[in-house]
């Protein structure tokens, strides 16, 4: 596989990209793309090592060492059908995942892992610009109607694949465009929407339909869709944003991640003017939240002009390596440093905030804080203790809430009649069938809040259960994940 001792002789490689003075002047991508021969070369990096565990890493089950083979050798077409077999939508995934796959690499023990992701992302760019990616439309119709609640990646793969499998799907979408969080969570200097639209023609293509501006429930009932459609698939996501319900939560500039950075999306598509509740220029910024959302918030603020941009975390500062807690292969909850950090940021750790304090006329002004230690107890959760006499006001024009999510919305659930889980999710067993035969349920709204790797994964999981449902056998592939090496 690859290269004989190609990892001894190559060096891991990363993306290059504009420096961040120069890429926060707008909303671009701005990585720069590596040489053929590099990419050839990080293939041959793979070291045929026996047992892949970057297959138990990647929740899709991608094979990587084939596709790397591939590219070594120079065959990016044949890389490309490898990795087509598994993964719907690369050019999303090779953008948007952390690569679970990489923290999971054999090499990964001694040496720097292979640059999988980076290999991905390429292969399917390559695909697209030399014209091999094509629609598959179904040779023939099943007959069979399939209607998917929700475009985001959960839904458009399952959508994929029941379509190839020749049932008539149907997404119904209720924003102004398809997508879901890609479109209007993800800002575009991490995935400009043209690489949606691009795919989003193939699939037309391929005869699924699109429904947009369409809110089950209300524009269309719930109990008409279920009659009007053999299956109900929920792809909603979980959506209900976590709140922080601390004095002052409700003064102006206290703003939800998840409504700033939608309506920066629309701004930057031209959708709207932009509101200056959701404006950062010229404003101490604090984001509250560390994770990928607390991150594009920040390099989002840092284009608009902040005046200064600070991000809170609860939790400790985690070590710059694996620690004994969580050894190779599983994933390492390790000090992670995002393009947008590089672009300008103070971060704070093991900090709580207390207070949002406002001024005469109801806007932000402030935030009081207090430093915080995680007392570990045996056999118990962690146990989260105040640091008397350290606390703290900071300046602050807009606090932006980046504290992830709890669930999925219970309108259409509710009106279906379905069940949930313990944790508040659609229940959906190994099967993805809810309480309710003919309805399934896939990705976040089934999961919880999760990873595009996992949606997508999801999804077409789902497909196949619902083709087996439908036609009593199936054509489509499964994956069974029997155990998760992805702790996220």
């Amino acid at each position: 596989m690859g290269k004989l001792r190609g990892f001894m002789e190559f060096d891991r490689i990363k993306e290059e990209a504009i420096a961040p003075k120069e890429r926060i002047e707008n909303y671009k991508e701005f990585t720069i793309a590596p040489k053929t021969e590099q990419l050839q070369e990080q293939g041959g990096r793979c070291m045929d090592c026996g047992v892949p565990f970057c297959h138990s890493g990647c929740p899709l089950g991608n094979l990587i060492p084939d596709f790397n083979d591939a590219v070594y050798k120079n065959e990016w077409e044949k890389a490309l059908t490898i990795l087509h077999s598994t993964n719907n939508f690369p050019e999303f995934t090779g953008r948007l995942c952390p690569a679970p796959c990489e923290e999971a690499c054999v090499l990964g023990i001694v040496n720097p892992p292979v640059s999988i992701e980076l290999i991905e992302k390429y292969i399917v760019e390559r695909g697209f610009n030399e014209g091999w990616i094509k629609a598959q439309p179904p040779v023939q119709r099943t007959g069979k109607t399939v209607a998917i609640v929700g475009s985001g990646p959960a839904g458009l793969a399952a959508a994929q694949q029941l379509n190839r499998a020749g049932h008539t799907v149907t997404v119904f979408e209720r924003d102004n465009k398809i997508g879901g969080l890609l479109r209007y969570g993800i800002p575009d200097f991490k995935m400009e929407k043209h690489v949606i639209d691009r795919r989003m023609a193939i699939l037309k293509e391929e005869g699924i339909i699109f429904t947009i501006n369409t809110e089950i429930g209300k524009d269309i009932s719930a109990e008409q869709l279920e009659a009007d459609f053999d299956v109900v698939l929920l792809c909603m996501g979980a959506t209900i944003r976590r709140q922080l319900p601390i004095p002052g939560a409700e003064l102006n500039g206290v703003v939800q991640a998840m409504d700033f950075l939608p309506h920066n999306n629309k701004a930057v598509d031209g959708q709207l003017e932009r509101e200056e509740k959701f404006l950062a220029k010229g404003k101490d910024v604090i984001v509250i939240g560390g994770g990928d959302t607390g991150s594009d918030c920040i390099g989002t603020s840092n284009r608009h002009g902040a005046k200064s941009v600070t991000n809170f975390e609860i939790m400790p500062k985690p070590a710059d390596e694996r620690t004994d807690e969580n050894p190779w292969p599983y994933w390492p909850f390790k000090l992670k440093t995002s393009s947008s950090h590089e672009e300008g940021i103070h971060r704070e750790w093991s900090i709580l905030t207390k207070e949002f304090i406002g001024d005469k006329n109801g806007h932000i002004k402030a935030l009081k804080t207090v430093e915080v230690q995680w007392k570990k107890i045996p056999g118990q959760r962690p146990q989260l203790i105040e640091r008397e006499g350290s606390e703290k006001e900071w300046p602050c024009d807009l606090a932006l809430l980046a504290l992830g999510f709890t669930g999925p919305e219970k309108s259409i659930p509710e009106q279906l009649g379905l069940t949930y889980d313990e944790r508040g999710n659609v229940k959906g067993e190994n099967r993805y069938q809810t309480n309710k035969p003919n309805i399934f349920t896939a990705g976040d709204v089934r999961r919880g809040q999760s990873l595009i790797v996992w949606a997508i994964s999801e999804g077409r999981e789902a497909a196949h259960q619902i083709d087996m449902h439908l036609m009593g056998h199936s054509t489509l592939p499964q994956k069974n994940i029997t155990g998760d090496l992805v702790a996220v």
